[in-house]
């Protein structure tokens, strides 16, 4: 090791261990707060039992989880999900007459279980999933648990009797305990101004001593029954962290399951599993910002199984669970932690403050610490989703997160996940059905494929042009869309002889489409008229080949229909099939003489010999270069039998198909116009024979004969004019529909 690296090891472990120092001092407060709501319900005698515990896991989650997760500068400890989660269990189950012994039994059964859930949710690789939690599930989740937590310390705040909530709280003033009170306000006001008093501090450090100055003022002033240690409801009280206190704990769950049995599945099951996903979502929620904030990339999949296995340690050793926090996280980095060791010596520090600072935690007041956990609690609420409240757009997306507080807050916070989860799965496949899966309906008058046909050809193609329906689709074609789609289509099968379904811009596709489209094959196939799929991708974003499904489900199981890879494709094949119904698909092998030429029609007999003396006739084979993109041009080319297939070449060695000519057309007209290179490749598609004008044989000849030169210019022009306006035509109809 040079140096340079020498001494950036050993700031960088400076950094971790005064980052840990640092977090500690913020997590071991709240630590405490949340331990202490989690056993007070079960009365004053075990908010010590409470402190003991969130102790614990401040010490397990920081030794185990940052050394299995493995994610810089992230600091774990019992938070607010937990503490609401754990603590709704407790009041329920007092409420519900459960002995005290069940209450911890089950209390230690839904955290170890909930450990090894989120120790499965790692292993089974399904990190990124809960990532992709729906934001307005997220926010929804956030406000109820910051409501629930604000509505549990009131109680404490007003040192109201146990088993009395705040609501009853509020109309029974006379039984407010002033010192809580004045305890309490002291907290949360130095909270709330810590930036104000030290930016080095944090807040929840300086609102605890904040409140704990108060608490000795009272004691020494007006109130000095505060000053006793044991029967004061408005501390802690004493805490055994001895050998004796700390087995005890870890013999509790064992004792109560001696004495009370097993408890009910549902108090466990649901719970933990509620738990497991709410820190699992607030770890990970953590790391993403910190990765936003630091550019660094945590392992969602190692993390979970680092927490998982944190708060099973914690759990074994009677503490309370927890997650990655982003307040002492946020201090551990600001205090130069970048490394997971920061973590570890968070969990070494706290383990060093239950060794040495019990008694003083002891006499930490428990309004002050429900204070501290109601400026949690509603910082916890986000109040910028009313924000959502003032357009119509969002109004939806607050009706979720509201939706969600509610059921948190009045049933549970398992229902609210998964009432936000459907409602976010209704929102989506509502805006998908009301997506339109039709991106554009064209008929066969107006688009025409790149085959370049005669005058005739085409007044025959226009003609009969409304006859065939082209839907582009686009989107996903589901369950929910299937009505829709074919409410669309179905107007048109009365009197269409072709229905092209442009599969180009398709997103995916379920069993349930393809039956409708089934269904369309078949009442066309009755009157005789035939379904054609083109761009039916071979590979869905979502990785699926279409291109099988759909001849897997049967949509190509007889000559009903017919698929195409290129829209093109379709279009000239089904102009075909129109030309010949119609009489006009006789392809003749036959050469047209110079004269027969659409494009010559006004010509007269003398202006036509003229023309023949400076034209040469070539045969080309099948495949046969005619010209390639960049040659010298200087003939005008005219088709007197086969065909030729124009392409433009890419950099990346494919082609474009532009059009193709076929007997009776011409091409080169341009560059034997202006003289300059040809723009694309020109290609046999069967063996052909070419008439072709050179333009210096010309010009001689039009010298002698500026008439003929004018005709045949005038003729060239007009043709090319002819061309530009059927082109613009397909563009004003592509860009209008």
């Amino acid at each position: 090791m040079t140096t340079a690296q020498l001494q950036l090891s050993r700031a960088n472990l400076s950094g971790d261990i005064w980052g840990g120092f640092a977090a500690m001092l913020v997590a071991l407060p709240s630590a405490i707060a949340f331990g202490v709501t989690i056993f007070s319900p079960l009365g004053a005698d075990f908010g010590a039992k409470g402190a003991l515990a969130g102790m614990l896991g401040v010490t397990a989650l920081g030794l185990i989880a940052a050394t299995f997760g493995g994610t810089q500068r992230l600091i774990s400890a019992p938070c607010a999900p937990a503490a609401a989660v754990l603590s709704a269990l407790t009041i329920q189950m007092t409420q519900q007459g459960s002995g005290v012994g069940a209450v911890v039994l089950t209390l230690f059964l839904v955290a170890f279980i909930s450990s090894l859930v989120q120790i499965s949710f790692g292993l089974l690789r399904i990190g990124q999933l809960i990532k992709y939690m729906p934001f307005p599930v997220v926010s929804g989740y956030l406000s109820g648990v910051g409501l629930i937590i604000v509505m549990s310390q009131l109680p404490k705040w007003m040192a109201l009797p146990k088993g009395m909530n705040w609501w009853q709280g509020l109309h029974a003033m006379e039984l407010w305990q002033a010192p809580s009170l004045i305890v309490g306000a002291a907290t949360a006001a130095f909270m709330l101004l810590a930036p104000r008093i030290s930016k080095r501090v944090p807040a929840v450090i300086v609102g605890l001593l904040g409140g704990m100055l108060s608490y000795w003022l009272l004691a020494f002033t007006a109130w000095p029954e505060l000053r006793n240690l044991h029967d004061n409801p408005f501390i802690i009280g004493p805490l055994s962290v001895g050998g004796e206190g700390f087995f005890e704990s870890l013999l509790d769950p064992f004792r109560s399951l001696s004495e009370s049995g097993m408890p009910n599945w549902t108090h466990i099951a649901f719970p933990a599993i509620t738990l497991a996903v709410l820190l699992s979502i607030d770890t990970l929620k953590t790391c993403v910002v910190l990765d936003a904030m630091t550019g660094s990339r945590h392992d969602s999949n190692k993390e979970l199984i680092g927490q998982g296995l944190g708060n099973l340690a914690s759990s074994l050793i009677g503490g309370a669970p927890g997650a990655g926090t982003m307040g002492a996280t946020l201090v551990n980095k600001a205090s130069g932690g970048t490394t997971y060791l920061s973590g570890v010596f968070q969990g070494v520090w706290s383990l060093l403050a239950i060794l040495l600072l019990t008694s003083l935690i002891a006499w930490v007041p428990v309004p002050a610490l429900a204070a501290l956990l109601i400026v949690i609690g509603f910082k916890m609420i986000d109040w910028h989703s009313l924000q959502l409240l003032k357009s119509k757009d969002t109004m939806i997306d607050f009706a979720v997160i509201l939706i969600v507080v509610i059921v948190a807050n009045t049933v549970s916070l398992i229902a609210a996940s998964g009432v936000g989860v459907a409602m976010a799965i209704m929102l989506f496949l509502r805006e998908q059905i009301h997506t339109s899966t039709i991106r554009r309906k064209s008929f066969g008058d107006k688009v025409f494929s790149s085959r370049v046909r005669g005058q005739r050809e085409r007044d025959v193609l226009t003609e009969t042009g409304r006859h065939t329906v082209i839907f582009e689709l686009q989107g996903s074609l589901f369950f929910g869309t299937t009505d829709q789609l074919y409410t669309a289509i179905e107007p048109e099968l009365s009197d269409a002889k072709f229905v092209v379904l442009d599969f180009m811009r398709v997103q995916s596709m379920d069993m349930t489409a393809g039956h409708m489209i089934e269904r369309i094959r078949n009442m066309l196939a009755e009157r005789h008229a035939k379904l054609v799929l083109t761009r039916v991708p071979e590979r869905l974003p979502s990785g699926r080949d279409l291109r099988s499904y759909v001849d897997h489900i049967g949509l190509l199981s007889d000559s009903t229909a017919k698929i195409f890879d290129e829209f093109d494709e379709a279009l000239e094949w089904i102009e075909d099939e129109t030309l010949s119904l119609a009489g006009h698909a006789h392809v003749s092998h036959e050469g047209i003489p110079l004269g027969k030429f659409e494009i010559f029609h006004g010509l007269n007999a003398q202006e036509i010999a003229a023309l023949e003396r400076c034209a040469q006739h070539h045969v080309y084979q099948a495949g046969d270069l005619v010209f390639g993109a960049d040659s010298t041009g200087h003939e005008l080319m005219l088709i007197s039998r086969g065909e030729v297939k124009v392409s433009l070449p890419l950099a990346n060695g494919k082609t474009i198909h532009l059009t193709t000519f076929s007997r009776g057309q011409f091409f080169g007209e341009m560059s034997f116009l202006d003289g300059r290179a040809h723009s694309a490749d020109v290609y046999a598609t069967r063996e052909t024979e070419l008439i072709a004008i050179d333009r210096k044989a010309f010009a001689t000849v039009a010298a002698g004969d500026p008439v003929m030169s004018i005709s045949v210019m005038r003729s060239v022009a007009l043709a090319i004019a002819d061309r530009l306006r059927h082109a613009n035509a397909e563009l004003r109809e592509m860009r209008q529909a």
